[in-house]
């Protein structure tokens, strides 16, 4: 490629080549193709090369890298390899559909701020049922802290930000990085500290414009994080996020995590802190007790229940591609809402951090 591009792709990715090619293929089938892909290779991993190297793409880079170092760092590796003006990130186990970078281009183009982030809705796919999410637009002056934390009702998903379906100025992920050693919400705390930049926006695109598939049987690092570092991580960034937010955070993810303890000074902890540093509402208190009384199990088998029963109604038609060609591998036409997440999934507010 000589001509520089106008959006650099970077994805993260480390032993999983199978899943890596389907989401460079995605990258690569967008309806612009003045972009570059930068396939970023966490740790030594000759498969992945091997079988990127098959692909014959003059716009795919890899940059292997000679030790693992997490997804957040793969990330700004890629960043700094980006020759274009706009970086979009690509999960490697994800897909875009066709018009996702079009159309995060015009929507880029209409922003008020000189450097919008611009995210769009997702196609929630598991084993069992696909959604979009999240469930709603952020509202005119709506803090983005709370936009993306305090929950409406016992569902996950009114607001919401996954890696995949971000794209920002080059210039901005350069000025500020992903937070190399966060396993979870690192899409939140990303966004976060952009957003408190005056010159920044966060824009979001009412289409669904990403396939985020959540194989529940697939381990997760993310899943996995000890919740007194998740915990650490809240207070820090204290100073970001609206009393409503804190308190959110610290009611459904920290303690979510913190729960499987079943230590009753850590749920008094937990509660202080949120009252404390927090204006918690209602749904914030129900929240917590069904975290810390309902066993997983049981919330699973209740948020299923609750599933099945909504995907009885009429809901709105997902948006199909340019030229009629329907959303991806079989995706019911009428999926809006959200999964529902009885209170107390591990299901992150804002995106997992997939390693």
């Amino acid at each position: 490629m000589t001509r520089t591009p106008d959006v650099s792709v970077v994805i993260p990715t480390c032993d999983r080549p199978d899943l890596v090619v389907r989401a460079v293929r995605s990258a690569l089938a967008q309806t612009i193709d003045t972009i570059e892909v930068v396939v970023v290779i966490d740790g030594g991993d000759e498969a992945t090369q091997s079988a990127l190297a098959a692909m014959r793409d003059d716009r795919v880079r890899v940059v292997p890298l000679p030790e693992r170092g997490g997804a957040p760092n793969a990330r700004n590796v890629g960043v700094r390899e980006a020759r274009a003006p706009w970086t979009a990130f690509l999960d490697d186990d994800d897909e875009w559909l066709p018009e996702k970078l079009e159309t995060q281009l015009a929507a880029a183009r209409a922003a008020g701020a000189p450097l919008p982030i611009v995210a769009s809705r997702l196609i929630n796919r598991t084993p069992r049922a696909e959604f979009v999410l999240p469930r709603r637009l952020p509202e005119p002056g709506e803090p983005i802290s709370e936009y993306l934390t305090v929950r409406r009702g016992l569902f996950h998903g009114d607001g919401f930000i996954q890696t995949s379906t971000i794209m920002a100025p080059t210039e901005l992920l350069r000025r500020v990085p992903f937070t190399v050693g966060l396993r979870r919400q690192q899409e939140l705390d990303w966004t976060l500290r952009a957003v408190s930049h005056p010159d920044v926006e966060l824009v979001m695109t009412p289409e669904p414009l990403v396939v985020w598939h959540q194989d529940e049987d697939r381990p997760r690092i993310s899943l996995a994080s000890p919740w007194e570092a998740q915990f650490e991580w809240l207070q820090a960034i204290r100073p970001l996020l609206t009393p409503r937010a804190y308190a959110a955070l610290a009611m459904s993810v920290i303690s979510s995590m913190a729960a499987t303890t079943r230590s009753f000074q850590v749920f008094r902890m937990l509660l202080a802190e949120a009252r404390r540093h927090g204006r918690p509402g209602v749904i914030d208190y129900v929240t917590y007790l069904q975290i810390w009384l309902i066993p997983p199990d049981l919330r699973h088998r209740l948020r299923d229940r609750v599933l099945n029963r909504r995907r009885g109604g009429g809901q709105p038609p997902v948006p199909e591609a340019r030229g009629g060609d329907a959303v991806p591998s079989g995706l019911p036409a009428t999926h809006a809402e959200s999964m529902p997440s009885v209170v107390g999934e591990p299901d992150p507010v804002a995106g997992g951090g997939r390693q």
